[in-house]
């Protein structure tokens, strides 16, 4: 996209520092697939301590990530609890069931937060003509929700049903980061509670490319498998993972600035006519706006994008804001004006 447009869809968008690109250029390498990249390593054992597990293994893709943990905790025909609009069942194209053969049970959570008695509730009882459920998947921060965050002591609730009744617990952490700052927390006190997580490193951390999925050493020995499976084992992967170790260092310390933007960003589009936002849920960097009468969430983008601005229209009536670093003060008063120049 053009650099002068302001790009609010997502931060997947945000680009690879300076620092990142020397870091890349200059990183030692070796064959991935045989463990034997020295920068993939650093990176892996980096992100199992941040998440306090034993293991982790880099992967291209969050929804990989994710969907490696539903096969590895699973088996065909067995039920995954989840959030009823959490990323694992909405927007990963149908892989739970597509590929390990399993049902998502979805719960309708609080502001994207799952309720330890629902889940429980949703457990299915032994029997021989019922699915077993064998997963409980959480998200945080939860996306559609608006950036919203699960607590320390909600995640040990979700957690503690999930061991209570014999199931594995994965968290989708994409913005895991983003959780921790918004809560003033240590990533890994969210990880904790559960048996995997995954947490990406392109998502407002300005890295290129991949994820880490994290867990037990054998649960990632078996993760290590199903990616191969998925065409997702990486050669001279450390030219990635480089990039990775300087965002975990230079970029991580910054997210709160992007929460900032979000709030200031929050505030005008819930005081503007033809805008409504639920400022309770911007709790991160995703500001979510339903667009009333007379103004469209279509004709809203399309005014924005011939100002310079790009946004996420969700049809019919919503429309996503994110904030990262790419985002400056300047680029957030950019969006302010074309937003009071009316739509």
């Amino acid at each position: 996209m053009p650099d002068h447009f302001v790009d609010l869809r997502s931060d997947t968008v945000t680009r690879p520092t300076p620092r990142m690109r020397r870091a890349m250029a200059e990183a030692e390498v070796g064959d991935d697939v045989y463990g034997e990249d020295p920068t993939v390593n650093r990176l892996q054992e980096l992100a199992a301590g941040l998440m306090r597990k034993e293991a982790a293994l880099f992967m291209p893709s969050g929804s990989m990530a994710n969907q490696t943990a539903v096969k590895v905790h699973t088996r065909p025909g067995d039920e995954v609890i989840c959030e009823a609009q959490c990323h694992i069942y909405n927007i990963e194209t149908g892989t739970m069931a597509a590929f390990s053969g399993v049902l998502p049970r979805p719960v309708p959570g609080t502001r994207g937060v799952l309720d330890p008695e629902r889940v429980a509730s949703a457990i299915r009882p032994a029997s021989y003509y019922l699915p077993r459920t064998s997963l409980v998947a959480a998200e945080n921060s939860h996306n559609l929700a608006g950036g919203t965050v699960m607590g320390v002591e909600a995640s040990r609730a979700i957690g503690e049903v999930a061991r209570k009744h014999g199931l594995a617990s994965h968290l989708d952490g994409a913005r895991i980061f983003n959780a921790a700052a918004a809560l003033g927390v240590e990533a890994g006190a969210l990880a904790e509670p559960f048996d995997s997580v995954m947490f990406c490193i392109s998502k407002g951390l300005c890295a290129p490319v991949g994820s880490l999925l994290c867990g037990s050493p054998a649960f990632v020995d078996e993760a290590r498998r199903i990616r191969k499976m998925l065409g997702g084992g990486m050669r001279q992967a450390g030219i990635l993972a480089a990039a990775g170790l300087v965002a975990l260092e230079e970029i991580l310390p910054l997210l709160p600035e992007d929460h900032r933007r979000a709030r200031v960003l929050a505030e005008h589009l819930a005081a503007a006519p033809g805008f409504e936002v639920d400022l309770a849920t911007v709790q991160t960097n995703i500001v979510m706006t339903r667009v009333t009468d007379p103004l469209t969430a279509q004709r809203v983008g399309e005014g924005l994008k011939a100002r310079g601005v790009l946004c996420h229209v969700l049809p019919p009536d919503h429309i996503r804001f994110v904030t990262h670093h790419d985002v400056d003060d300047e680029g957030l008063a950019r969006v302010l004006e074309a937003l009071a120049a009316g739509l």
